[in-house]
């Protein structure tokens, strides 16, 4: 009886093996009943169906909205324009297509009945694309910022009435990228979201109080610009109310390039006479420095702190040399900080061609304190006369461009306190090309004359020419 028990347990034992053997073999490409992964069902799916699966879920959830509060403001793109992947989906679809496949006997058969009592349902974990993020968070929720607008001065009528600062809110943009890449991998329920975007206050600067201070005359400097054309005039006046009305607080640095730029029609400049390569040639904003000197003067008598200043490649005839403060492109520029403790404020004005600049702030220096400046020029060279031979110009062609005399100055500050002199120190040194006075005479025309006429060029005596010139142009008549 024993026996013939043991006969039937091996028969069913090998019966089992043979049946699971073939249940492999059936079921091996298939995912057994009861596998889920986010509460979706694989059951009966192959690998390639499961992963279909997968992938059209990944994309629902990234049709999910997280809302993004600024501020005032809000966004709300979808987690797909976040980059929202899911991290584990391979491992976990590895391990769903072997369950119950793997394993000695035992386990794989533990492993189906387990399955028969309770489903068993992977959770996929998310997380976010980087860049994605960055980009959104820097090209989108960023663009909500708003910049503190300082209080300000406006001089209305010989007198000065306060403007009101305003609040900014500035976004802390790393910490932004933390929180909604921390929120999608720990919090998010697989529903729509919300999150309030870190944010800070920018404080405008200036008081009542120390915007009050500002109401003496600090400096103030004029130049006349009378023999000047429509297009110059223009000019001054337009870089002058660019300027007019800054407000600098203690620390601030001022560019006067920044300040009258772009040299353009639309910010209200016209072509005018300006130096470039020891030429005076036509250009928008011609006229310009000599707003950007006024301003150099007036600074000076202020005793501001000036950075940067340059003069101009020849002398100027507004003011006395090393007097001067040239623009250029962003080469040559007049850059200078408030150093005082108070703020201080620009008004420029221009009137009857003539422009002005002052600058007013809080004054500190005695009463009995004066200033002046003085201009000493150590060398100068005489320019002499150019004569050139223009081929594309007929006989009879003559035109003639003033010389610059070449100059090296020095300027020097001498302080006074009660009449008498305490200090004298020397602000800069200038030195200014000296640009030949250039006669341009054309040749084209008969050869005999044309000959004749380079010959008197050649010994570049201008009386020489001139004689030539007239001669060449009676016999042609």
């Amino acid at each position: 009886m024993k026996k013939r028990q043991l006969l039937t347990a091996a028969v069913l034992c090998a019966a089992f093996l043979a049946g699971g053997t073939t249940a492999l073999a059936a079921d091996n490409s298939a995912i057994h009943s009861g596998v889920y992964v986010d509460g979706i069902d694989l059951s009966g799916m192959t690998r390639t169906e499961a992963l279909d699966a997968l992938n059209s879920y990944v994309d629902e959830m990234g049709e999910e909205t997280l809302t993004l509060h600024i501020g005032d403001n809000e966004l709300t793109p979808t987690l797909g324009e976040l980059g929202l992947i899911s991290t584990n989906e391979d491992e976990i679809l590895e391990e769903a297509v072997q369950l119950g496949k793997t394993g000695n006997i035992i386990r794989r058969y533990k492993d189906r009945k387990d399955l028969e009592h309770e489903n068993k349902n992977y959770q996929l974990t998310w997380a976010l694309d980087g860049e994605l993020v960055t980009d959104y968070v820097n090209n989108q929720c960023k663009k909500f910022d708003q910049e503190a607008v300082d209080a300000t001065l406006k001089r209305e009528g010989g007198s000065f009435r306060i403007v009101d600062g305003q609040t900014g809110i500035v976004l802390d943009a790393d910490s932004s990228i933390t929180l909604i890449t921390d929120f999608i991998e720990n919090e998010w329920d697989h529903t729509n979201g919300s999150l309030d975007l870190p944010v800070e206050t920018d404080y405008p600067r200036g008081t009542a109080e120390k915007l009050s201070k500002v109401k003496d005359v600090l400096g103030t400097f004029t130049t006349s610009y009378s023999t000047s054309g429509a297009a110059r005039c223009q000019n001054i006046a337009t870089g002058t109310a660019h300027i007019n009305g800054t407000v600098l607080y203690p620390g601030d640095t001022f560019s006067a390039y920044e300040a009258v730029s772009p040299f353009s029609e639309a910010n209200g400049y016209a072509m005018a006479g300006s130096y470039l390569n020891g030429k005076v040639v036509d250009s928008l904003g011609g006229g310009i420095c000599q707003v950007s000197t006024t301003l150099y003067n007036a600074v000076l008598r202020a005793e501001l702190e000036v950075t940067e200043r340059s003069n101009h490649s020849m002398i100027v005839t507004y003011v006395e040399p090393a007097d001067d403060a040239a623009i250029a492109g962003t080469y040559k520029d007049l850059k200078f900080k408030n150093t005082l403790d108070a703020p201080v404020y620009i008004e420029g004005v221009t009137s009857g061609k003539q422009v002005t600049f002052t600058i007013y702030g809080q004054e500190t220096r005695p009463s009995n304190r004066t200033l002046k400046f003085e201009s000493v020029t150590l060398s100068t060279t005489e320019p002499g006369v150019q004569i050139i031979a223009d081929a594309g110009q007929p006989i009879g062609y003559i035109t003639r461009e003033s010389a610059h005399k070449g100059v090296v100055a020095e300027l020097y500050k001498h302080v006074y306190v009660g009449g008498k002199e305490e200090s004298v120190t020397k602000v800069n040194k200038s030195n200014y090309k000296a640009t030949p006075r250039t006669i341009t005479v054309g040749i084209a025309g008969d050869p005999d004359l044309s000959n004749e006429l380079q010959a008197a060029i050649a010994t570049q005596d201008e009386a020489t020419v001139n004689a030539t010139l007239a001669s060449c142009v009676a016999r042609m008549q």
